[in-house]
């Protein structure tokens, strides 16, 4: 197994990407997020239409590896501007859809990551955790946001405030993951899920997570006046036109995502 913090693979159109510190439960560092963030890049330029993230071993990841404090604790507003924020960001803004396979503990920023993407399969044993409060310390990496739009406030201050640990089956019902299902079904679910989403129109795909995302701060005209932009481009695309030949035709349409 390679050491490196971040294994990536493509094939039939999904970049698969691995949290790859199983020794250190996939907890997070500087080199891991750079990593992480050209695992991304790469799998745009690689004409991936869909990716899956995961966690190597039996963790998803446990959050950001804590150091010697003896030796010095760093300015933490600016560790998170400078390699966590770029991070969220470009997940936030990929043209791609994302599955994320919870295979064990997401805890602190690794539950931000766990719960960026836009289908979250869990595995029934797993959990999330906000741990911050526990030490002294807030949510970060966009976990107040992630989980406050997803569950609501008194969801989000429970975990936050109590930093108790959340089940798999307690996500689900929250509305923070999509689906649970046994821990030795995960991946297979995961990889079916996104070998679907790497089939459909993606580009239309692409314009739905972003629509999503301004719908959940925007206002209903700002809401509509996306749709219809999207909506634009999408009616000139070629997928649309497989769409609706495939559908006279009554076969099986093949998108391109384009």
């Amino acid at each position: 197994m390679s050491d490196a913090p971040i294994l990536y693979a493509l094939a039939d159109s999904v970049a698969t990407i691995r949290l790859n510190r199983p020794d250190r439960l996939n907890a997070i560092t500087p080199d891991l997020l750079g990593e992480l963030r050209r695992a991304f890049q790469r799998a745009v330029s690689d004409g991936a239409r869909a990716v899956l993230l995961t966690g190597e071993g039996r963790a998803f990841c446990s959050g950001a590896e804590l150091g010697d404090i003896t030796t010095g604790i760093p300015d933490l507003g600016k560790l998170l501007d400078a390699h966590y924020h770029p991070v969220i960001e470009l997940i936030a803004s990929l043209p791609i859809p994302i599955v994320s396979a919870i295979n064990g503990p997401a805890a602190g920023a690794g539950a931000s990551l766990a719960l960026s993407g836009d289908i979250i399969v869990m595995a029934r044993s797993a959990y999330l955790l906000l741990a911050f409060a526990n030490i002294g310390l807030v949510p970060d990496a966009g976990a107040t946001w992630l989980i406050a739009k997803a569950a609501g406030r008194a969801k989000v201050l429970e975990m936050a405030l109590l930093g108790e640990r959340m089940t798999a089956a307690d996500a689900r019902d929250a509305g923070l993951v999509t689906r649970v299902v046994d821990d030795e079904a995960l991946m297979e679910t995961a990889q079916a899920l996104a070998a679907k989403l790497a089939a459909m129109p993606t580009l239309a795909l692409g314009m739905i997570r972003k629509q999503v995302g301004v719908a959940l701060d925007g206002t209903l005209t700002e809401t509509l006046a996306v749709e219809a932009a999207n909506q634009h481009i999408a009616g000139r695309s070629a997928d649309f036109l497989e769409g609706v030949l495939a559908f006279t035709e009554k076969r099986k349409p093949e998108f391109k995502g384009r």
